[in-house]
């Protein structure tokens, strides 16, 4: 049976590192990406390869950059003919007011969090289509639904990703190519480390789950909806304890 592929922006730690574990631990060739995290990198291949004896590619580079994408991609293609999943995790946050971002505040968010998306999928789905297989999950937030204070651009760069993935949906169901995303709440990573411990505690008691999702519980929710036949497709689907 030819080996799995599965390839992971944003994985040097959090959600993409949970998401590297679990598909490695599953015999998935994996390909992970970061920006500039490059030695969490090494240690998490080092990890997967000693623990689970599975390929780890490091494709290291800057998503939200177009050549910077390509050269990802054609280092992908050497070891592989296509991807069978595309997860597009990597995202940054702005906490501040509007009237105060920069231009390139506001156009490093949009880069990193939408552009990316719109340059990974753009490299992955022709072998998809020829294939007539795959699947795509963008990871979003469910201030991309509700909007978040002080957090415009991070909100507006999700919300694009959420309608972004239901109108690939659309354009790529009938090649039988799933593309969806989870809408993430509160999740425990180093995202809220400029949280202190009381602001956490707070933050966990305006949640009706009363507590922080965990990056694994997201990764848990990827496999989930891998594993869904093709009319699960243009779903975005809350992860957020039940906040929004």
């Amino acid at each position: 049976m030819e080996q799995k592929t599965i390839f992971i922006t944003g994985a040097s730690r959090g959600i993409g590192k949970s998401i590297a574990l679990l598909f490695a631990s599953r015999g998935y060739h994996t390909f992970l990406n970061c920006s500039s995290s490059v030695d969490e990198l090494k240690k998490l291949r080092a990890y997967i390869t000693e623990k689970y004896h599975t390929p780890c590619t490091l494709v290291p580079g800057n998503v939200g950059n177009p050549d910077h994408v390509r050269t990802i991609y054609n280092k992908i293609y050497q070891e592989c003919t296509h991807l069978d999943v595309l997860v597009n995790n990597a995202g940054i946050s702005y906490i501040n007011l509007l009237t105060d971002m920069t231009d390139e505040d506001w156009n490093r968010i949009i880069q990193t969090n939408l552009s990316s998306v719109f340059y990974c999928c753009r490299q992955a789905i022709p072998p998809m289509v020829s294939k007539r297989s795959g699947k795509i999950i963008n990871i979003s937030s469910m201030w991309g639904t509700s909007g978040a204070s002080c957090e415009v651009a991070y909100s507006a760069s999700k919300g694009a990703v959420n309608s972004f993935t239901k109108a690939l949906a659309k354009e790529l169901a009938p090649s039988h190519i799933q593309v969806n995303a989870i809408a993430c709440g509160a999740i425990d990573t180093s995202m809220n480390g400029h949280l202190s411990k009381e602001e956490l505690d707070e933050l966990a008691c305006e949640i009706p789950a009363g507590t922080l999702g965990k990056p694994e519980g997201v990764a848990r929710l990827v496999k989930l909806m891998l594993e869904s036949d093709d009319y699960l497709t243009g779903q975005v689907i809350q992860y957020d304890g039940g906040w929004i």
